[in-house]
């Protein structure tokens, strides 16, 4: 097996994120994922589903490919900590795969997994604590804006990295990458949007953000 080689960016990366996912496993609760079934279906399940939608991909150039995240509405069905568990294991799994490179996992962790989980996950805190709680802004504040916000964040993050690491030429990144941002916006914003629509009606209690009482009783 060839040796993997680091650049300075992705070595700094790579410590970045082996100190985040310390921090994060410290505050999970593993006995509760062993004891709950509940639990584990929802974050293996979810790790399975982000695995098989990340698999599917378009793209000329080596590592300047799209696809769907679904990570606005990650957090809402696990919560932070687990969607980034999850999240972290369907990452591995299309690195392994083959879909990724084992030296860009911390840089694809980074602005790949953490990025639009914790912008997700705080415009969620910023509007629950701030603006009424109505189901309509829970759908459309929480998942529908957040999943066109993500992808763009994910993807201007990765753009810079390319660029700054010498890999690719800006204007092959524009051209190639950057330009798809805009035809990524409203599907990903909908099929977030539905994905927590459909489960706020059919399974409510799937979702650890969703509260009934809050949104739903004297509406």
């Amino acid at each position: 097996m060839d040796q993997i080689q680091f650049t300075d960016i992705q070595a700094i990366a790579a410590v970045l994120t082996v100190v985040v996912c310390f921090v994060i496993a410290k505050r999970l609760t593993f006995s509760r994922l062993i004891s709950d079934k509940k639990i584990q279906h929802l974050v293996f399940g979810s790790a399975a589903s982000l695995f098989v939608l990340w698999m599917f991909r378009a793209g000329i150039y080596d590592g300047l490919s799209v696809h769907f995240l679904w990570l606005s509405a990650l957090p809402l069905v696990l919560g932070f900590r687990w969607a980034i568990f999850s999240a972290s294991l369907a990452l591995i799994g299309v690195t392994i795969a083959g879909q990724e490179h084992f030296n860009m996992l911390g840089v694809n962790f980074l602005v790949g997994v953490l990025a639009p989980i914790a912008l997700a996950y705080g415009i969620y805190s910023l509007t629950f604590h701030k603006l009424p709680r109505h189901t309509f802004v829970y759908i459309f504040l929480c998942a529908f804006i957040p999943g066109a916000l993500s992808i763009t964040l994910k993807m201007f993050s990765l753009s810079g990295y390319y660029f700054l690491d010498g890999i690719y030429p800006w204007h092959v990144i524009q051209d190639n990458y950057l330009i798809l941002t805009t035809l990524m916006l409203f599907p990903e914003a909908m099929f977030n949007g539905m994905t927590i629509t459909l489960m706020i009606i059919y399974k409510p209690e799937w979702v650890y953000t969703f509260y009934d009482k809050l949104y739903l009783d004297d509406k």
